[in-house]
């Protein structure tokens, strides 16, 4: 009755079609009481009572709990680190039920150390006591395996580069299949390519051909948008707007080019061009270089040039080390003591973590931080002044289900100097900081803005959102300080031309009332090609 018991405990199908769905089922049960413990198991008789049942008869024997297994000298005992065991000289002891899943583990960190054909098998078993077994483990060892070749199908001109730095898969490396498949998933935190299938690979007798699967994605973007909204003081409708241009790997090396120009209602200008060089001549340094000019109505122009060296640490962080000048010319006639010519220079560091989530088109970045700080000085005609400055930008998106999240920000940076001049200090507001302010209407030497939204996706393609805004920023040249809240609310909408957002909001200060009659309308949309 007992063993009726150990059986039934195992759990077996008891209807059946056919005759050999029923064969099947019984050495099914066989097996699985022999991996309990009940290795003597035999099916013992079948007899048929009548057409439509069947009875199967086990004899299961004692039951083993235990077997001790005895290795060779040569045995790299450290694997034994990965299973549940007990240790004694040349010889461990196991879990009679865990033998199999252990056997399983030794075998995938034998074939992880470049020699996938391993095969463990147990000989020499003998029954040691009532409970107890013996045996001794035998390894089957092939030929080491390295990789000699690594051939992408379906992207051909991959950009080698990132196959060595990025995924760090190399030639003549020990072979291990599953450390290749982790980083072959490596690809989809890559925005220009993603993979096709898993890796596959060829053995002939004197060589491994590894084989990945790639596909080049539409990575080109174009950005834009036309903001309009009524003008404090003069009651006029006024418009500005930007655009944005960023072309990704199209020569094929993983590298990318921004275009930027921006027009702001209160007669302001930006222009950007810089461009990321990714693991230089093959290197695990890559380039920044840009240029950005800013022109302020007929009051001053700046003119920043920077150049600063990266390493990839891994797929989500990079290190730079750069250098940062800025050349200021004041465009009225005479200089003041809070606006005059001046050059800054500034040796700067940055460091920027980026967790994306790509599978999703409407919001592609889960997480981003980047946090910058430059150390150097500003020379103009009323002497050198040591400054140091710092940068803060963040955000993350908070994922509750797959309708409803909550994105959050926080810009932010900080002028330290003794004295400041009006053409130096950080100029914000407008549709990408501080929502409901004209675009770079505000002016500090310290400012933080907090964004938040919540958003709730009408569909894959349309989302609705929030708009509540708060920043506070000092302003030492006017003795400002001041805390500022935008409110509004907006729309999304993902179309084959690309992602289209429009935006309403309105902002208040201390000191400047909610008016609807100030609020901001944007539109924007950002393309990809």
């Amino acid at each position: 009755m007992s063993n009726t018991k150990v059986i039934d405990s195992i759990g077996y199908i008891n209807s059946f079609d056919n005759y050999l769905s029923l064969e099947t089922e019984l050495n099914t049960i066989k097996t699985k009481l022999t991996r309990s413990g009940y290795i003597d198991t035999v099916i013992d008789s079948i007899s048929k009572q009548n057409d439509s049942l069947v009875t199967a008869h086990f004899f299961l024997g004692q039951k083993i709990k235990r077997i001790k297994i005895t290795h060779s000298t040569d045995f790299n005992i450290e694997l034994l680190n990965f299973i549940d065991h007990k240790k004694d000289h040349n010889t461990f002891e196991l879990d009679i039920t865990q033998l199999e899943s252990a056997l399983n583990t030794l075998n995938s960190k034998i074939a992880e150390q470049g020699d996938p054909f391993t095969t463990l098998q147990l000989v020499n078993i003998t029954k040691q006591d009532s409970d107890l077994i013996s045996a001794d483990l035998k390894i089957v060892s092939n030929q080491k395996r390295r990789i000699d070749k690594i051939i992408v199908k379906g992207y051909e001109n991959f950009p080698q580069s990132f196959i060595k730095r990025f995924l760090k898969l190399r030639t003549n490396k020990t072979f291990n299949l599953n450390d290749i498949k982790d980083k072959i998933e490596l690809i989809e935190d890559l925005r220009f390519a993603k993979k096709i299938k898993d890796p596959e690979v060829l053995f002939t007798k004197d060589s491994t051909t590894l084989y990945i699967y790639v596909e080049k994605t539409r990575t080109n973007n174009f950005d834009g948008f036309l903001g309009f909204g009524t003008n404090e003081n003069t009651n006029k409708i006024e418009f500005d707007g930007y655009l944005d241009l960023r072309l990704i790997n199209n020569l094929n090396y993983g590298e990318t080019l921004n275009l930027f120009y921006k027009s702001d209602e209160i007669d302001q200008q930006t222009f950007r061009v810089d461009t990321d060089l990714p693991y230089l001549f093959g290197s695990p340094l890559g380039l920044q270089v840009g240029l950005n000019i800013f022109r302020k109505d007929t009051t001053f122009s700046n003119a920043k040039q920077y150049a600063k060296l990266n390493y990839q640490i891994n797929a989500q962080h990079r290190i730079a080390a750069g250098i940062n000048t800025i050349s200021s010319t004041n465009l009225l006639e005479d200089d003041t003591v809070i606006l005059n010519d001046f050059t800054s220079n500034y040796y700067t560091l940055n460091y920027t973590f980026t967790k994306p989530q790509f599978y999703d088109p409407l919001f592609p970045i889960n997480f981003w931080f980047q946090l910058s700080s430059g150390f150097g000085n500003r020379e103009n005609n009323l002497g050198t002044q040591n400054q140091s400055v710092y940068n803060l930008d963040t955000y993350k998106i908070f994922n509750f289900n797959p309708k409803n999240s909550v994105y959050t920000r926080l810009n932010g940076a900080v002028l330290n100097s003794n004295d400041y001049l009006d053409n130096e200090l950080f100029r914000f507001g407008g549709i990408n900081s501080i929502r409901g302010f004209e675009e770079n209407s505000l002016v500090a030497n310290l400012y933080g803005v907090l964004n938040t939204e919540y958003r709730y996706r009408l569909s894959n393609g349309i989302y609705i959102h929030s708009v509540l805004d708060a920043a506070y920023f000092e302003n030492k040249i006017t003795d400002t300080k001041q805390k500022l809240f935008g409110f509004g609310f907006g729309l999304g909408l993902l179309t084959n031309a690309g992602l289209f957002r429009l935006n309403y909001s309105s902002g208040k200060s201390e000191n400047r009332p909610f008016r609807l009659s100030d609020s901001k309308v944007h539109v924007s949309l950002t393309a990809t090609f």
